[in-house]
């Protein structure tokens, strides 16, 4: 298993002998614009200063080739513009192969898909999907503390030889994700947890907190900390992040920084 951070949730992971990019945001720094841009404004955060951030952030670590070079499928949790490129009029995924296979959460997220040009869309099973020798499973998600700001699930990967992969994509901690670790028993477990917040929504990912919870429930695990420093609405950097998890303990986690490789071996 070869799983590198390219920035925010966007993952390239070598599974199985397939390679997956989850999660394609691949836009220049800034280029999205602020919430302030987006039309009516349906997103505040809790610091208004915060409203005025362009994002992504950050750029890409490399190029956006380097990115797309030999992936196989593409896996989209759920189609918010900080996690696959969106226009205007809703389509997505600018300059990505419209002819690699890609797996959604659901039929809706699938139309979207279809209208924007790709031709292999497929929508990811709570029951397991195999391509290949690799079976991906949906798991659930809550994305708000308060109200979900949409629908957004996790995969479980699968495979002989590997240990089981869970991308728990943007969620909190809650009941549903617990059982998932507790009958799946993961090897790796990747977190998205800058505790990005919205007003009226809430907390919409995981915090220390949340990530302490993931560690004594599944302590041999090691967890991968992703979505960090790219979007506006983040309440935790990097930074922050390993002095919070200092305090309480937490040793068994990486936090790669953009462009850094993780592997198992």
């Amino acid at each position: 298993m070869i799983i590198d951070q390219i920035r925010n949730a966007t993952l390239k992971i070598n599974y199985g002998g397939k390679t997956f990019l989850v999660d394609p945001w691949l836009c220049g720094k800034g280029e999205m614009g602020s919430m302030n841009d987006i039309p009516g404004r349906p997103f505040i955060t809790v610091d208004p200063v915060q409203m005025n951030l362009a994002m992504p952030l950050c750029d890409l670590p490399y190029s956006k080739e380097e990115v797309l070079k030999d992936v196989d499928y593409y896996i989209v949790t759920h189609v918010h513009p900080d996690h696959i490129d969106m226009n205007a009029d809703g389509t997505v995924g600018d300059g990505l192969d419209k002819n690699v296979p890609v797996f959604v959460q659901s039929e809706v997220d699938a139309e979207t898909l279809k209208r924007s040009g790709f031709v292999d869309v497929r929508v990811l099973s709570d029951e397991g999907t195999d391509i290949n020798g690799v079976t991906l499973i949906k798991t659930p998600g809550r994305h708000g503390t308060i109200v979900p700001a949409g629908d957004a699930v996790g995969v479980l990967f699968k495979a002989n030889n590997e240990d089981t992969l869970y991308i728990m994509g943007d969620t909190i901690w809650y009941e549903a994700v617990a059982n998932v670790l507790s009958e799946h028993k993961p090897g790796v477990v990747v977190v998205n947890a800058c505790a990005a917040e919205l007003v009226g929504h809430g907390r919409l990912i995981m915090n220390d907190e949340d990530i302490d919870c993931v560690a004594q429930s599944l302590p041999e695990a090691k967890i991968i900390v992703s979505h960090m420093d790219t979007v506006a609405h983040a309440q935790i950097t990097r930074r922050s992040m390993r002095g919070l998890l200092a305090k309480r303990g937490i040793t068994n986690y990486v936090m790669p920084e953009d462009g850094e490789r993780w592997t198992d071996k």
